[in-house]
């Protein structure tokens, strides 16, 4: 009789370790599943014409991924963005634009004003995307992880036209303020050591 509940005893140890252990595991898991990825592969947008596209399309290219407005003091940036895209296109890079109106509501137009507005003020071909909200907790999933990722500074966007820098691979490498312009020596040399890897 002892020997039995000594058997059941140890029976009993070993349930509770093993379950000790699987919940320990699994609350790994878990943490590792809050990290956010550096890496933009398999993020769905839409573009400013409603079509789904899936980022892992632009593997092999360089991505300057912006959030851009109509009526901001930055919005002349679109000048230098249709710049460096003419010069550099060819080479590998495209151009990611995503109206915003979150920032003094200085992008209320529709889609198609927006497009209208960047073709005929700054002959804009690179690819615009739907307005989406890049603040508070229905923000864009894809920002998510633009300003949480682990390669560069993090938190909030601060302002119209932030840019963000993506590898080849689709990781995030950097971030550039509103105050950077598209054509300034520190974003050209950083695209173009991109280019060249």
């Amino acid at each position: 009789m002892r020997r039995n509940i000594k058997i059941i005893l140890f029976l009993f140890l070993i349930m509770v370790v093993l379950n000790f252990a699987q919940n320990t595991d699994s609350k790994t898991i878990k943490g590792d599943e809050r990290k956010m990825p550096d890496n933009i592969n398999g993020v769905i947008v839409k573009d400013i014409n409603g079509n789904e596209i899936n980022l892992s399309d632009y593997n092999g290219k360089v991505l300057l991924i912006v959030n851009v407005a109509s009526e901001c003091g930055y919005t002349k940036q679109y000048k230098g963005l249709q710049e460096i895209y003419s010069k550099y296109n060819e080479k590998g890079l495209e151009i990611l634009a995503f109206p915003c109106n979150d920032f003094g509501g200085q992008e209320p137009g529709t889609n198609e004003e927006i497009k209208e507005f960047c073709s005929v003020n700054f002959g804009v071909n690179f690819t615009l995307f739907d307005k989406i909200k890049v603040l508070g907790e229905d923000k864009e999933p894809l920002y998510e992880i633009l300003i949480n990722n682990p390669n560069t500074e993090n938190g909030d966007i601060k302002w119209n036209f932030e840019k963000f820098l993506i590898a080849k691979d689709g990781t995030i490498v950097n971030r550039f303020r509103s105050k950077i312009e598209p054509e300034s020596e520190k974003l050209v040399s950083a695209l173009e050591a991109e280019l060249l890897k």
